[in-house]
């Protein structure tokens, strides 16, 4: 694909565009991308399930924001995972304005809304539906979440399945976050799509002389991360482990944790830059879809220990940028560390740097920019 840069920015910017993500709780990976998209189209409508106003950036915030139904229901912050059930049809009833483009931004079911006629739906995939398809296992398997949940969701799973494939057809166009994501739309919606990573915004990291004698984890605490590995791994050897981020698996990780972890919350911008600066290396034991945050941990010229699985595979260089451990098993994650600590010193900060360089968000905000751009045209020239 020709990257067209500021040419394509100029194009787009004539456009009606309309821009759909699942919901506005809080700014991780998700709301990173979405947040160039709100830059690309500041004059566009924004439609989510919920909003949790003050919880995301300027540029999100300012943006006309619709929401769904599911806005007047109650315990929305701590709870609105479990109106899943309802999140077809919130999304469904959600009537959009004409437009020339609807970019949805989904990892549940914000490409299943329905795009009006004449639109070129265009769909940033960050996964499908997790809940129901690659994911099940780890959010509703024994001991990841209560009875009740578990119970429900074995009624409710089938149904969803059948609508994220149904709806799929919605979708004009896939767009993966990796090749690994790309397989699974291949494989649950029988869907060809292309791959634009997503972005790491280097401006905000700095590689600093010197580091402290801590591992470091930022995420949200999901049973999917598989941040147990890490604090169990860091239990085993004794060595001190700093935890950024909160999640339903919290409890139960505190629970694991003994004195060896400290568990942060979720910190600002800031100071998780200089927690990346400051780490001794970055652990990643999830099997993730893309990851941001081990590219944020080389931006900040620090090296990644990662499950060598997933999206992992396309942005960590074992060797150069970190290692990898291949079992996702406690034992696994300690080995890695032990050899990684043999070696820590050989890994170059300003390597680290250049490679996370790649990923960049002006990279990231030209090439999608070049990619919408290119595809309307096709369509016009059709």
């Amino acid at each position: 694909m020709v990257d067209m840069g500021e040419s394509s920015h100029a194009k787009l910017a004539q456009l009606r565009v309309v821009l759909v993500h699942d919901w506005l709780t809080g700014m991780r990976g998700g709301e990173r991308c979405l947040e160039v998209f709100c830059e690309i189209f500041p004059d566009a409508d924004l439609y989510s399930l919920i909003h949790l106003e003050g919880k995301l950036s300027d540029t999100i915030e300012s943006m006309r924001i619709h929401t769904s139904f599911l806005q007047r229901f109650p315990f929305l912050e701590r709870r609105y995972r479990h109106y899943l059930p309802l999140f077809p049809r919130a999304v469904e009833s959600m009537r959009l304005p004409g437009c020339d483009l609807v970019l949805s931004s989904s990892h549940c079911v914000a490409k299943g809304v329905v795009p009006p006629e004449g639109a070129l739906h265009v769909c940033y995939c960050f996964t499908p539906m997790r809940y129901v398809w690659d994911m099940y296992e780890e959010y509703f398997g024994p001991g990841r979440s209560g009875l009740p949940a578990r119970l429900a969701m074995k009624v409710f799973a089938p149904g969803l399945r059948k609508w994220d494939k149904r709806t799929a057809e919605r979708v004009d166009q896939f767009v993966a976050i990796s090749n690994h994501v790309a397989e699974r739309i291949k494989r649950h919606y029988g869907r060809e799509s292309d791959v634009v990573y997503p972005p790491v915004d280097c401006s905000r990291f700095t590689p600093k002389d010197e580091h402290e004698d801590f591992y470091l984890v930022v995420s949200a605490l999901a049973p999917y991360k598989r941040v147990d590995l890490a604090v169990e791994a860091c239990r085993a050897l004794k060595r001190r482990l700093l935890i950024v981020g909160t999640g339903q698996d919290e409890a139960r990780l505190r629970r694991l944790a003994g004195p060896a972890a400290e568990f942060l919350g979720w910190q600002s911008d800031e100071q998780v830059a200089d927690l990346y600066g400051r780490c001794r290396a970055f652990l990643f034991p999830g099997e993730e879809d893309f990851g941001i945050a081990p590219l944020e941990a080389m931006a900040s010229g620090r090296p990644v220990i990662a499950f060598g699985k997933g999206g992992a595979l396309e942005t960590v260089v074992d060797g150069e940028t970190g290692t990898f451990f291949r079992e996702q098993t406690v034992e696994s994650l300690v080995e890695a560390m032990r050899v990684f600590e043999k070696a820590e010193n050989e890994f170059d900060p300003e390597g680290m740097r250049r490679h996370a360089e790649g990923f960049d968000r002006a990279v990231f905000k030209n090439r999608i920019a070049a990619y919408l751009t290119e595809r309307l045209e096709h369509r016009d020239a059709g």
